[in-house]
């Protein structure tokens, strides 16, 4: 990646998240912390600026510092959505993009997403655990924000089948798949929250 590529990084915390009962989940307690807090401390230390994707609590996130942005539409339509409108203030370059609620992803991991699409030039590097993909995790050219408009406008919301259009190389986490471990509901928050849970230092 050239020195001068700049990176704007993407909080998405826009969802309705209602297996947490409707909870903006950006904002729920995981040891002491709101989630949210843990990818902004992530993303801080590899992004040359860091943006937040919400559609509520407006007012709470923008508290925290960062620029807040909000959906194109009212209607939750999804990760894609919020990275549509995190390139409308994105600087030409990279977006990097993580969820607000997977608290154990931390900056090296985004370092290697950004390393993957580097070092096989391609337009999308996207995470894999082994098994399967992650596509709210993800590096992409922000050149390719008018071909996801489109790709929304048209209805679509698969997010595999929007990377299989590009160039795209997987960055391969086989080696801690726990990483991709999120909190989609309490029953999950509460597990994790117990001392036998995955260690979070």
């Amino acid at each position: 990646m050239d020195n001068q590529t700049k990176v704007t990084g993407v909080i998405l915390a826009g969802g309705l998240a209602r297996r947490m009962g409707n909870q903006d989940k950006g904002w729920v307690d995981f040891k002491g912390q709101p989630l949210v807090s843990y990818a902004l401390n992530a993303m801080i230390k590899v992004a040359d600026q860091t943006i937040i994707n919400a559609n509520r609590n407006l007012a709470d996130y923008q508290k925290l510092g960062f620029p807040v942005v909000s959906d194109q539409s009212d209607n939750f339509d999804g990760p894609w959505a919020g990275i549509v409108a995190a390139m409308t203030l994105a600087k030409p370059g990279l977006l990097l993009v993580m969820p607000c609620d997977s608290p154990f992803f931390k900056a090296s991991h985004l370092q290697k997403l950004l390393a993957a699409r580097a070092e096989n030039d391609a337009d999308v590097a996207v995470a894999y655990d082994g098994k399967r993909l992650h596509p709210v995790f993800l590096a992409l050219t922000t050149s390719l924000s008018h071909s996801l408009q489109i790709y929304l406008q048209s209805g679509q919301r698969k997010l595999e089948t929007w990377l299989e259009q590009h160039n795209n190389v997987k960055a391969d986490f086989s080696a801690e798949p726990d990483i991709f471990i999120n909190i989609n509901s309490l029953a999950e928050l509460n597990r994790l929250e117990k001392p036998a849970g995955i260690d979070n230092r």
